[in-house]
């Protein structure tokens, strides 16, 4: 049978925590020295399991958004995978000098050094309701700063959804007022 006609794999009827945390594997010294990266690249490339995540996701925002707002890099891999499951648009946060035209931009602090973000200005024209979407909320810097350029493009963040939040990092401390969701928590 060719790849075209296989079936669908059957759902995952785990926890979407314990599927999260399965398919997570620790990538020490990386991006520095001394960080242990939380690596979600198994979950992606096995099929149920990301659709078990989309699925997860859509399912908390159907017909609550207008819009899933995707950081560059993982963060646009899932947003654009809810976003299509969702039937509504996408707009990508993206790293400074990557997007055509006028942006707004943001500079942010992580826990390994600093940098800039981006979103073209017009991407929430008349108060978009958003979702910010990312793998890992860490020290919170990427995700605040994405929502604050959300807000100063004209739209409102009606939630930030992760994969992982690294609890022993206090991102949600930058993220008062605002929703937050993770499908694992360590």
């Amino acid at each position: 049978m060719t790849d075209a006609l296989r079936p669908l794999a059957a759902p995952l009827t785990a926890p979407i925590g314990e599927i999260v945390a399965s398919r997570l594997r620790d990538v020490p010294d990386f991006p520095v020295p001394g960080v242990v990266f939380k690596d979600f690249t198994p979950l992606l490339s096995d099929g149920p399991a990301l659709r078990a995540v989309v699925q997860d996701i859509a399912g908390r925002y159907a017909g609550h958004v207008d819009v899933i707002v995707g950081i560059e890099a993982r963060g646009l891999i899932l947003g654009a995978a809810v976003a299509y499951e969702l039937g509504v648009g996408f707009v990508p946060v993206r790293k400074a000098g990557k997007l055509p035209g006028h942006t707004h931009s943001a500079e942010y602090d992580l826990e390994y050094g600093s940098a800039v973000l981006e979103v073209h200005a017009d991407a929430f024209a008349g108060g978009r309701r958003a979702v910010v979407m990312d793998d890992v909320l860490a020290t919170g810097g990427t995700a605040e700063a994405a929502c604050d350029l959300v807000e100063r493009a004209g739209g409102s963040v009606e939630g930030v959804e992760v994969v992982l939040e690294l609890c022993f990092l206090n991102g949600r401390s930058k993220l008062v007022g605002r929703p937050v969701h993770a499908m694992l928590s360590l």
